[in-house]
């Protein structure tokens, strides 16, 4: 399988479910939001907006909070991991204030009830924005403890009928090997569910990637980092590394 070809530099696909780290959002800050990063971030998302796209977000909350962390040494897991939920609804909150300062707008759907603050995921509603223009922001994971904000935006992507799910990371694509430790390791252009679980990549965790190869959802992993990469990889371009169902 290869990916879809544009025409006339038009985009490659009508629907996206982006995935952010919380990290993602530090900078080279140790913990919490560096604000020329989130800036910047939202540029990139801009962007791939004015050209049509219709764009929904799952962001982490692991620089605020991670429940499998070691701050979390000795807590309850589920206590721990509903702190981490609503890290990602803090951050969720400064995505979309950057969003809307920025001329776009925003709405922030959150897997468990907080109404004074942010309005309940519902899926009709969250569809509806999307046909709007609006950008989504998924927030507080799948609502549930044990379960990752990779495996809520493989099930978002999903339900919402996202073309493919975009995993926004440090490094631009998934290599042979680690590229800091061996200057030989070569990045994979493409690769199968079943290759990339045969090679035990660790592109998402297990059950993120089982609903993906399921659900037949394709995974780009790329850098956002890397200036101009979200337009690239919805341009359809060779930017970071496409995993498929075969």
């Amino acid at each position: 399988m290869s990916e879809p070809m544009p025409a006339n530099n038009a985009p490659a696909y009508k629907r996206i479910l982006l995935k952010l780290s919380g990290e993602a959002l530090m900078g080279d800050d140790a913990f919490g939001i560096n604000r020329a990063t989130i800036v910047r971030m939202v540029e990139e998302i801009a962007e791939v907006t004015r050209m049509g796209v219709e764009v929904a977000v799952v962001i982490g909350g692991g620089n605020i909070f991670r429940g499998v962390a070691g701050g979390s040494v000795g807590m309850d897991r589920a206590t721990a991991d509903y702190m981490g939920m609503l890290a990602t609804v803090m951050n969720a909150l400064a995505l979309g204030d950057t969003m809307n300062k920025a001329g776009l707008t925003a709405r922030v759907m959150s897997a468990i009830a907080i109404e004074q603050v942010v309005e309940p995921y519902i899926r009709p509603k969250a569809l509806q924005y999307l046909e709007e223009g609006k950008v989504v922001i998924f927030a507080a994971g799948t609502g549930n403890p044990f379960f990752t904000t990779d495996t809520a935006a493989a099930l978002r992507g999903a339900e919402i009928g996202a073309e493919i799910v975009l995993k926004a990371t440090k490094v631009d694509g998934v290599y042979t090997a680690d590229p800091k430790k061996d200057p030989s390791a070569t990045r994979y252009e493409r690769l199968s569910f079943d290759e990339a679980m045969t090679k035990n990549l660790g592109i998402m965790d297990a059950a993120a990637f089982a609903v993906c190869r399921e659900q037949k959802l394709p995974i780009k992993v790329f850098s956002i980092f890397k200036h101009g990469a979200l337009k690239r990889v919805v341009l359809g371009e060779n930017e970071g590394t496409l995993v498929f169902a075969s």
